[in-house]
């Protein structure tokens, strides 16, 4: 028996929400997706099952003061939750694996704790590295910039997230001036995009989905807050990248297999 699309589960450690989906559709998405023969076709794939799921923040829970509780929340998403699932189902094959493959994806060894949540997006590339990797670099040539950042210091001195440890890190970025044919031929359906923040403290602004269509025309797959949109949405990346200073692109590696324990 097919389990109802509205499926919520609600318990001390866990909240999930499948939102329009039962397992079964999840799970016939996941084993769909392994027929594509890249990384990055099966996040095409199957990030395009997300378009048009509203847009909602603040969905996670846990602070310094709050447990943190595990959260599956499939009926809306932000920017980052979004890739957190498309993630964790290209590395899953079952619905228990997606559980716990996400769990992998957002925290560091997979530990359901706020101190060891991945907040930033680059934590992926220094903390995933069986699974993604910088390619701005690759990408940009000597076009790339390098900044050096301590990661949730603000300006003043004070922290974005309380009872997060400051940490350093080269941030890696192609500026948008420099984001020429070359640049754009090299980037991949399925990368992993990061909008490049001047702020000091953060890395980007806002996370997508690279999506090359026929024509080799780039486009940015997200979740936008804008009052126009408020859901997941396909943008032309030129266009969206006009007003901002750079990008930043994580590349996800072919796994050895399913890192379920």
């Amino acid at each position: 028996m097919i389990e109802s699309t509205d499926m919520k589960v609600k318990t001390e450690k866990e909240r999930i929400d499948l939102g329009r989906w039962s397992k079964y559709e999840l799970e016939h998405i996941m084993n769909t997706a392994p027929h594509f023969s890249s990384p990055g076709e099966r996040i095409g794939f199957i990030s395009q099952h997300f378009l048009n799921t509203p847009y909602q923040e603040s969905t996670l829970t846990g602070s310094i003061d709050e447990q943190e509780i595990f959260v599956m929340n499939l009926g809306g998403v932000d920017c980052f939750t979004f890739i957190d699932y498309v993630e964790a189902m290209r590395l899953s094959g079952s619905f228990d694996e997606f559980k716990e493959n996400l769990k992998k994806v957002r925290y560091q060894s997979g530990d359901v704790d706020y101190r060891k949540r991945n907040h930033f997006f680059t934590d992926w590339a220094e903390f995933s590295k069986a699974n993604i990797c910088d390619a701005t670099g690759e990408i940009g040539g000597d076009r790339t910039k390098k900044a050096k950042k301590i990661l949730n210091i603000k300006e003043d001195g004070t922290c974005f997230l309380q009872g997060i440890a400051p940490r350093e890190r080269k941030i890696l970025y192609i500026p948008t001036h420099e984001m020429n044919p070359s640049a754009l031929a090299a980037i991949k359906t399925g990368d992993y995009a990061g909008i490049y923040s001047e702020l000091p403290g953060l890395d980007v602004s806002h996370t997508g989905i690279i999506i090359k269509a026929d024509n080799d025309e780039c486009f940015l797959r997200h979740a936008s807050s804008l009052e126009q949109y408020r859901k997941v949405v396909d943008q032309p990346l030129v266009a969206y990248m006009a007003d901002k200073t750079g990008l930043i692109v994580l590349r996800a590696l072919e796994p050895a297999r399913h890192i379920m324990i």
